[in-house]
């Protein structure tokens, strides 16, 4: 069996999608993205592509990972990391369809029958929020994800820490003891900023602050975890092992590599293997399309130390288009009682509509993030 072809479609509403085809009619999908930076993306996978994986055999997995991440001069960063991910995903969907097997098979079996998802809810707004989080928990969730502030400077305010004290107060009171809320903290503050800022959440028992400060400032980042007894996540922006590391040695407690970033099924795995050996947890990220959610679930179905799951469907920016648009099956996505049910299917588990993945190719506005700027109009960071 030998790659014949690989394929990319930029769908809305801000993903990228890879095909890879081989010549005895097995195909696989994978999800490479950088939001924000799809086109560019999408030059890095096809010259991957041509370089590495056209004529060779697709079930190399392990072998094409390490071509595709080592074969050259200059590694990793964000779009490298993310052209790698979305291939190994395709990589590890044809291998489990050759052998008949989902991939959390491969990877050694299920650990569990259920994976717990939560839902995001916003926060920028206040007023929306308690209403948000009782429309989730009626439905079934048992845990939410809020941002921890709207724009804010990075060194907070009183009024600010007030305002984030009230949205995690509404979240207790409508959650009650047995519900979770993480907060998203996006690195909008500095080290003191947000050691400060978990200070006041902490009396409201989060399940974990995200993303505290700035990836580049992940050796600071033991700062905050000191400070607070609320488990500290990170990792979203952080693309392999090594750059895991320094989080997990300042005592995270939870990791989220992004399995369309992150080096895809490979790397990811072999980053949750690494926080077991620190004692910490994995969450994966995941506000992208089915393909990668459907990647994290196989990651998480034979994961000892996962957490929970993010997961985009109804997520309020999937503007134009919605995850379960390009499935041609919804049900390994249906929600039970908050949680994915274990999928059985071959490879990542999902049938993905070519047809309404074709239709929209290049249909999607060219999506950038954001520019917000602080109250006295300089640059504010992501």
């Amino acid at each position: 069996m030998k790659i014949t072809r690989v394929e990319t479609f930029a769908v809305p509403p801000r993903w990228l999608m890879c095909r890879i085809e081989t010549d005895d009619g097995l195909v696989g999908w994978g999800e490479p993205v950088v939001e924000g930076r799809a086109d560019t993306v999408r030059a890095a996978v096809h010259e991957l592509a041509d370089q590495f994986l056209v004529g060779a055999d697709p079930l190399r997995v392990e072998d094409h990972w390490q071509l595709m991440t080592k074969g050259s001069f200059y590694r990793g960063g964000p779009v490298l990391s993310s052209a790698v991910a979305g291939l190994d995903q395709a990589l590890w969907d044809i291998a489990g369809q050759a052998y008949d097997a989902p991939v959390h098979q491969l990877l050694g079996g299920p650990v569990r029958e259920r994976v717990r998802a939560y839902c995001w809810v916003g926060g920028d707004e206040p007023a929306e929020l308690r209403d948000q989080i009782a429309e989730q928990a009626a439905a079934g969730f048992t845990a939410v994800k809020m941002n921890g502030s709207g724009r804010t400077d990075r060194l907070p305010t009183v009024g600010d820490l007030d305002a984030m004290a009230a949205r995690a107060s509404v979240a207790r009171e409508v959650l009650g003891s047995e519900g979770d809320f993480a907060v998203d903290f996006h690195g909008r503050f500095t080290v003191a900023g947000a050691v400060r800022a978990a200070a006041a959440l902490e009396p409201y028992g989060p399940m974990f602050v995200e993303e505290p400060v700035l990836p580049e400032y992940t050796h600071r980042i033991g700062r905050v975890v000191e400070s607070t007894t609320t488990p500290v996540a990170t990792g979203e922006r952080l693309y392999s092992r090594t750059e895991v590391l320094p989080a997990l040695q300042s005592g995270v407690a939870v990791v989220q590599p992004d399995l369309s970033h992150a080096g895809g099924i490979s790397e990811s795995r072999r980053i949750a293997s690494l926080a077991e050996t620190f004692d910490a947890l994995v969450a994966p990220h995941c506000p992208l399309g089915p393909i990668a959610l459907a990647a994290s679930l196989q990651l998480a179905f034979c994961t000892p130390n996962f957490l929970i799951q993010e997961q985009s469907i109804g997520i309020h920016y999937n503007n134009g288009s919605e995850l379960l648009d390009y499935v041609a099956d919804p049900e390994v996505f249906r929600f039970h009682e908050g949680h994915f049910a274990r999928p059985t299917l071959p490879g990542l588990g999902v049938r993905i509509d070519e047809k309404a993945v074709r239709a929209a190719d290049d249909s999607a506005t060219s999506w950038h993030n954001p520019v917000w700027r602080h109250r006295d109009g300089s640059f504010a960071e992501w």
